[in-house]
């Protein structure tokens, strides 16, 4: 049975992440308080327990990574998160992003389409901590077409395509943060439904995400 512990060490090397990703140009004062907090070695299996603050990606079950700090910042940031906003994130993964959107404030709902990290997660030890997360299982380019509008969307994979349901379940005002593009390489790009209904698109940096697919995976 793994045992959890938050140790000085933990902390110091999490102070030491917050330092680089501010100097790699996060802004956010509440972004960086987030993460300084959060301790995301419990995310990990424990033999990446000294290595959990580097600023890269791991992996965890079912072909699938914990993002880099930066990318899960980066993310956050372009998101702008206020307390009580309804954010539908796409692909829960390790859960960690959802964490970080939950310590902002805000209510998530969050997809995630493999069987056995929705089934996993279920298990995880800080799932307590945070009721203002419900996890779903499902298909994240349906969305949640039940629980919208939402005032945010995030996805954490690479689509190929911005999904026109996820746009349909933007409320007026709201902003969706995706990477794009068929490659190794997406652009993150930011799109806000205004209030006749139009979208305005920004383009931010490159990010390589792991692929976003369609339907569930019951294997």
């Amino acid at each position: 049975m793994r045992t959890y512990e938050d140790s000085y060490l933990h902390k110091g090397l999490r102070k030491q992440l917050v330092d680089l990703l501010r100097q790699k140009g996060i802004t956010d004062e509440r972004v960086l308080e987030v993460i300084l907090k959060i301790p995301r070695h419990y995310f990990l299996d424990s033999a990446f327990d000294k290595v959990a603050y580097e600023d890269r990606a791991f992996p965890i079950a079912e072909g699938q990574t914990i993002s880099q700090p930066y990318t899960v910042a980066y993310q956050t940031q372009l998101l702008d998160v206020k307390p009580y906003e309804k954010i539908l994130e796409i692909g829960t993964g390790s859960g960690y992003q959802s964490i970080v959107l939950a310590e902002l404030g805000a209510q998530v709902y969050t997809i995630e389409r493999q069987k056995k990290l929705f089934e996993e997660h279920k298990r995880f030890v800080l799932r307590h901590k945070y009721p203002n997360i419900k996890y779903f299982y499902g298909d994240g380019y349906e969305g949640l077409p039940t629980y919208a509008p939402f005032d945010k969307v995030i996805v954490t994979a690479a689509a190929p395509y911005i999904p026109p349901r996820l746009l349909e379940q933007l409320k007026k005002g709201g902003i969706i943060v995706i990477p794009v593009g068929k490659g190794d390489v997406q652009r993150m790009q930011r799109i806000t439904k205004k209030a006749d209904g139009e979208f305005q698109e920004e383009v931010f940096d490159n990010f390589s995400f792991v692929p976003m697919k369609e339907g569930k995976n019951n294997s």
